[in-house]
């Protein structure tokens, strides 16, 4: 029983292979729209109102994807083992990796948001949206700090 409980560690090799597949899926979509909006620049001479958004749609795109790659190597480090890779990217715990979960998705939200303020179309939806951003915010940054060591 001993055996299989220590070797069922390696059933993580599907998280980690499913979030690689999944971060070069999302490398892929960024390289796919930095390739467009740099399309919309040189052909609206850098005119066109949507440039912004898009350039930060890309910026999402990067960060959701690095996001999934720290994910499986930190995977990685807390199931088979260490890797050479820079210390800010693993996690050692679950505590830790909970926390850059907190932390991405406060990222990914603040990056959805100035989408949404860029495009300014409903101001009332738009304070709401940032108040439940704020309160989400709040709550995962509170938890990753206050919460224990896994």
């Amino acid at each position: 029983m001993k055996r299989i409980l220590e070797q069922s560690r390696l059933l993580a090799l599907v998280g980690i292979v499913a979030l690689l597949a999944a971060a070069v899926a999302a490398f892929g979509w960024g390289a796919l729209k930095t390739y467009s909006v740099i399309r919309l620049i040189i052909t609206s001479v850098g005119k066109d109102p949507a440039i912004t958004i898009e350039l930060i749609e890309v910026m999402d795109a990067f960060l959701i994807a690095t996001a999934l790659f720290i994910f499986a190597a930190s995977l990685h480090q807390l199931f088979l083992g260490s890797l050479n890779l820079p210390e800010w990217m693993l996690a050692h715990n679950l505590h830790e990796l909970k926390a850059k979960l907190s932390s991405i998705v406060v990222l990914v939200m603040a990056v959805k948001f100035l989408e949404r303020l860029a495009r300014w179309e409903d101001p009332q939806a738009t304070l709401f949206y940032a108040l439940a951003m704020a309160v989400v915010s709040a709550a995962l940054i509170a938890l990753s700090q206050l919460g224990g060591k896994d």
